[in-house]
């Protein structure tokens, strides 16, 4: 065993004793590097022999060692505080996992805190917690909806989605109506602006009016964005009164992270789905022909692609026998008329206007949000004006969609405007790296078209789309980079277009160039 041992000592003193050489060997490195003792020394022993011209060559070399020097400081300098910090971050990031593991922890405890609450309640009547009814009237303090039946079977308990059974018994003896509508869209833009001032004191411009209706025939979700105060909200609230179907108002919270939050859930302890009034305004209109506004109010107030991600890629389907969502992976023979084998059909009169603040305290919205959407930037306060007294309207939403089928025909984009898009499209490739997609060609051509139905021109419409969603794209850029080729773009926009023309794109450049 001693002679194993010697063996080892022995064995591994080669492998150790290199190791301690090279350490060693970059320790008399920099001491070497830094010892000006002997820098000194050869400049007094060398100092005698030098010539004039000499000695500005060894103060050239003396600089340039100095230099090389700092150089090697500062390097060591910037490791030694990168390992600092990134130590520090690993420190921060393991803290803050285990500050989420201990929140989870308590989410979890309270969970089965209020479960063990709902059961005792559940108890007190009676029940077993899987045969809760729906609570009363009396125990809620909440009455029904003018027109809702509040009576439902005798036994609902067996029903988890209650609130859509009782629409199903609502709705049994219903038959589409047919408003008989024979409104232009540029009496459309006339009546809701003139009801909203007239009823309800809001005022908008005539192009502001035109745009939201042109959005809706582009997309089905208009984004209406701009400082906090201009009426953003109001203006979706307003064509709810207007149409006679009271905007579905979903306040997005902060939490909001999945579908969810827009649609409900399944409760496994109750066996009862959770349902929302957005999934009760969607159940509503796949019974009429009616059109019907669901307002994402503060959307970007937590990430839009969380929430409402499902519903961006549904909506981008090209027929709509395809939009069609899972609320529950299994059938039962209780559940509502329109859900088949769980999966609720998206009806095709609903559309989705979102409002966003722009500042601190949102998120960014990401290109896939606003790539499917139409913005509109709401920055100003319309100004009073003496308005026609006009009543609210039913509408069709077959007859309004047809209106829009009808515009897209009429006013396709000309052979002209056509060429010179795709003049800019090249112009804005080679000098920012930006192209245009097919799904941003398409929208643009349905929003011209219902444009210029509306009353506006089709070179104000086409200025305005690319505005706010090809120039939008310009804020990804390095600003300071782009600065000089804005000038450029500016030149060839008058050049193409006219002087007088696309002011919108021309203003939205000229403040991006401000912020740089």
């Amino acid at each position: 065993m001693d002679t194993f041992i010697r063996f080892l000592y022995e064995f591994m003193s080669v492998f150790f004793n290199g190791l301690f050489t090279i350490f060693k060997g970059i320790a008399s490195g920099f001491m070497q590097m830094f010892d000006f003792s002997e820098y000194l020394y050869i400049i007094q022993f060398y100092k005698n022999d030098f010539k004039m011209s000499e000695w500005i060559l060894v103060i050239v070399a003396i600089i340039v060692l100095a230099i090389l020097l700092a150089l090697i400081i500062l390097v060591l300098y910037l490791i030694v505080r990168k390992y600092i910090r990134f130590r520090k971050t690993l420190v921060e990031q393991e803290s803050m996992l285990t500050e989420i593991g201990e929140l989870n922890q308590k989410v979890a405890s309270l969970v089965k805190e209020k479960e063990d609450i709902l059961a005792m309640k559940v108890s007190q009547l009676g029940l077993k917690p899987d045969e809760a009814n729906v609570i009363s009237e009396e125990e809620t303090g909440e009455k029904p909806k003018e027109g809702e039946d509040p009576q439902l079977d005798e036994d609902d308990s067996k029903y988890r989605f209650s609130k859509l059974h009782a629409i199903d018994l609502q709705y049994r003896d219903y038959k589409v109506q047919n408003y008989n509508n024979t409104f232009t869209l540029e009496e459309l833009v006339d009546n809701f602006r003139n009801f909203a001032a007239s009823k309800l004191k809001l005022y908008y411009t005539t192009k502001m009016i035109r745009l939201f209706i042109s959005s809706l025939s582009a997309t089905k979700l208009v984004i209406l964005q701009g400082i906090s105060g201009t009426g953003k909200t109001s203006l979706a609230y307003a064509w709810g009164k207007f149409i006679k179907r009271d905007a579905i108002i979903a306040s997005v919270q902060p939490s909001w992270r999945d579908r969810t939050e827009l649609f409900g859930y399944f409760n496994e302890f109750t066996k009862k789905f959770n349902e929302t009034d957005v999934l009760k305004a969607l159940y509503v209109a796949g019974y009429t022909d009616d059109v019907y506004v669901t307002v994402l109010d503060e959307m970007n107030i937590a990430r839009v692609e969380y929430y409402f991600a499902e519903m961006l890629s549904i909506l981008e389907m090209p027929s709509r026998d395809e939009w069609i969502i899972e609320l529950v992976p299994s059938s039962w023979d209780t559940d509502p008329k329109k859900l088949k084998n769980g999966k609720l059909q998206i009806p095709g009169n609903m559309w989705y206007i979102g409002t966003i603040n722009n500042d601190d305290s949102t998120f960014a919205v990401t290109d896939k949000v606003y790539d499917r959407a139409m913005p509109i930037d709401i920055n100003d306060k319309g100004q009073p004006f003496e308005p026609v007294d006009t009543e609210a309207m039913n509408i069709n939403s077959s007859y309004l969609e047809g209106l829009f089928a009808d515009a897209k025909q009429k006013h396709p984009l000309s052979e002209d405007m056509e060429q010179k898009i795709s003049e800019m499209d090249d112009y804005v490739i080679k000098h920012f790296r930006i192209a245009f997609g097919n799904r941003i060609v398409k929208q643009m051509r349905d929003f011209v078209a219902t444009y210029v139905e509306c009353g506006g021109t089709e070179v104000d419409g086409v200025d305005y789309y690319i505005a706010r969603k090809i120039l939008r794209k310009f804020e990804q850029l390095n600003l300071a980079y782009i600065r000089d080729e804005i000038d450029g773009f500016i030149d060839f926009l008058n050049k193409e277009f006219g002087k007088e023309n696309f002011n919108e794109c021309k203003d939205y450049l000229l403040r991006l160039k401000k912020l740089v």
